[in-house]
């Protein structure tokens, strides 16, 4: 799952500075989620370490988590695999 919101990404996220350059024309908003900068650039958590982004997702406004996708992502920080199908299901709850 990708939350990308660059339609016009090369997918060569290793080497392209599309999105570095994107990245820093966007002011980053946090959403009292500062500790979560540690994770930046990683793919894989601990149990404990998921367990903190979940915490940050359920002390949010539903309406808060798309905008908290997109910090995360400018921040280059993954979503770990496990909250994946959860957030689906926040943003898709607010869509309809």
């Amino acid at each position: 799952m990708s939350y990308n919101l660059n339609t016009q990404c090369c997918g060569m996220h290793e080497v392209c500075e599309k999105e570095s350059l994107r990245a820093a024309q966007e002011d980053i908003e946090y959403y009292e989620d500062e500790e979560l900068d540690r994770f930046r650039g990683r793919t894989a958590y601990s149990e404990e370490e998921v367990e903190e982004f979940r915490e940050v997702l359920y002390t949010m406004r539903t309406d808060e988590v798309p905008g908290w996708l997109h910090s995360l992502e400018l921040r280059r920080i993954d979503l770990p695999n496990e909250l994946k199908d959860e957030v689906l299901l926040i943003v898709g709850d607010q869509t309809q």
